[in-house]
């Protein structure tokens, strides 16, 4: 029984690692293919940055005997995840005008009062819209797509965290 759950938890961290190092190489190559990223997509790779290392850690920790750090993790990776879940949903929101997005990346410009004014803003002017989808995959934004990703991950680390402790 400790064996199978150790296993379990094993293989949720390395899944869970994988998941997290294709999501995050798959953006760089749509970003590489010329679809620049928008703020908000930039801040939804956050929990990506943090969570792969984190289940990595979990990974090496479970083959070290070190069940009460990897549980740790495991639910660290659950929270992390469910706050992208949420970020991706926000966003998802933005892109269907159902929220407003930041001022910084949607929206109409303003006008400026004057040229030095308007100099000002086109320095500090993000190009790219947070409203406006650059892609579309199977009829789904990438902010969507995160949405199901960051859900699975957030379910998978919790699911597996709250499975009963290894020494019990």
């Amino acid at each position: 029984m400790i064996a199978a759950l150790v296993s379990t938890r094993l293989r949720t961290a390395l899944v869970i690692l994988g998941v997290a190092v294709a999501t995050i190489g798959g953006a760089w190559i749509i970003e590489a293919m010329g679809f620049a990223p928008c703020e908000l997509c930039l801040k939804q790779r956050i929990p990506y940055y943090a969570g792969i290392p984190l289940a990595a850690f979990a990974a090496i920790a479970l083959q070290r005997g070190g069940e009460g750090a990897a549980r740790i993790a495991l639910a660290l990776l659950g929270l992390l995840f469910a706050a992208g879940t949420a970020l991706a949903f926000y966003h998802s929101g933005v892109e269907l005008k159902l929220f407003p997005g930041p001022s910084e990346c949607s929206g109409a410009m303003r006008k400026a009062g004057s040229f030095g004014d308007f100099r000002s803003s086109l320095d500090k002017m993000k190009v790219v819209s947070c409203d406006r989808p650059a892609l579309r995959i199977f009829a789904l934004t990438l902010s969507n797509w995160n949405i199901l990703i960051s859900a699975g991950l957030a379910g998978l680390a919790l699911r597996t965290w709250r499975g009963p402790r290894a020494g019990a």
